[in-house]
C-alpha cells in the first residue's frame, strides 16, 4: 500500500517544487466578510498556483469563522483541488492545517471529519497529548500527519525550548527534539512528518540531524521573517527533498499570484541547485 509521503514525493517531483500554497482567506483580504468570499479567493489561486504547487494547505481556521457554510465552502475548495489534480494528472495533497490534539476517542472523530466527510490528505496535530492521541490519524498509510514540533512563532520557546529527561535516558534534551525522535519512531508507515519553523534555522538543523528521515512543513518564509537560502539549508535531506515550504500572503497578495508562485518554486530550484555544488 502506498503512503502519504509516497504520493507527495511523487507530486514533488510532478512539478519540480517544493513550495506548498497556502490557503489562508484572511477577512482583511476578501471583498465582503462572507463564506462565499473565502472560498472564491481559494479557488482563484487554486486555479492560478495548480502548476507550481507540490501541495495546498488550507487553514481551518479562516473558514469556521463563518460556521457551517465556511466549512461547507472548504469543502468545496478541497473538491476543486482534486479536480485541478484530475485534470493534470498529477495528484496534489491536501494538508488541513487546523491544530488538532485530543483524547484517541475525540481523535477518531476529528480524523474522521478530516479524511472521510472533507477528504484532505493530511493535517497538522498537537503531539502533546501522546501517541494514543495520534494513532486514529495515521492507521491509514495514505493518510499523512506534521506534527507540531518547533513552531515558527516567538512564543514556541514558552514551552518547545524547555529541557526534558525521556525515560530511560540520562541526558536531557530540548523538547523540540525529543518530539522530533517520537515522531521518526512513529514514521512506521511513511505518514508522519513535523513542523519546524524557518524562522529557526539553527535549531531546524539540530533537529533534522535528530531525524534525518521526516519531511519537515516548514512555516515563516517571507512574512515571518525566515529566509529561503537558510532554509533549505538547514533542513534539506541529503536527497534534496524532505521540506515542504508554506508560502501564502506573498502569492495571495501578490498582483499575479500566479507568476508570484512560479517565481517561488524556480527561486527554491535555483537555490537546491546551488547547495548541491
Amino acid at each position: 500500500m502506498e503512503s502519504f509521503f509516497t504520493f507527495l514525493e511523487k507530486r514533488a517531483d510532478d512539478c519540480s517544487s517544493l513550495l506548498c500554497v497556502g490557503l489562508d482567506p484572511h477577512l482583511s483580504d476578501l471583498p465582503s466578510p462572507t463564506a462565499a468570499s473565502a472560498r472564491d479567493f481559494c479557488l482563484n489561486l487554486v486555479k492560478q498556483t495548480s502548476r507550481y504547487a507540490a501541495a495546498f494547505k488550507p487553514n481551518a481556521a479562516f473558514f469556521e469563522v463563518f460556521g457551517a457554510e465556511g466549512w461547507t465552502a472548504l469543502k468545496q475548495v478541497v473538491e476543486a483541488i482534486g479536480e485541478e489534480s484530475h485534470r493534470m494528472g498529477s495528484r496534489i495533497p491536501i494538508i488541513l492545517d487546523a491544530k488538532r490534539g485530543d483524547i484517541s476517542s475525540t481523535a477518531e472523530a476529528y480524523a474522521q471529519s478530516a479524511f472521510e466527510n472533507l477528504g484532505v490528505d493530511c493535517i497538522t496535530l498537537n503531539p502533546y497529548l501522546g501517541k494514543d492521541s495520534v494513532e486514529p490519524f495515521i492507521k491509514n498509510s495514505e493518510r499523512g500527519v506534521f506534527l507540531l514540533c518547533k513552531t515558527s512563532n516567538a512564543g514556541s520557546m514558552d514551552l518547545q525550548n524547555l529541557l526534558v529527561m525521556p525515560m530511560g535516558s540520562d541526558t536531557p534534551m530540548p523538547l523540540y527534539i525529543y518530539v522530533a525522535k517520537l515522531a521518526q519512531q512513529w514514521n512506521e508507515k511513511n505518514n508522519v512528518g513535523v513542523v519546524v519553523g524557518a524562522t529557526h534555522p539553527q535549531i531546524m538543523e539540530m533537529i533534522r540531524a535528530a531525524a534525518p528521515d521526516l519531511w519537515f512543513l516548514a512555516p515563516g518564509v517571507g512574512a515571518q521573517g525566515g529566509e529561503l537560502e537558510i532554509t533549505l539549508k538547514s533542513g534539506l535531506r541529503e536527497d534534496g527533498k524532505g521540506l515542504l515550504l508554506p508560502i501564502s500572503r506573498a502569492i495571495s497578495r501578490a498582483d499575479d499570484p500566479g507568476r508570484a508562485a512560479a517565481e517561488i518554486r524556480d527561486e527554491i530550484l535555483r537555490v537546491k541547485n546551488e547547495i548541491k555544488k
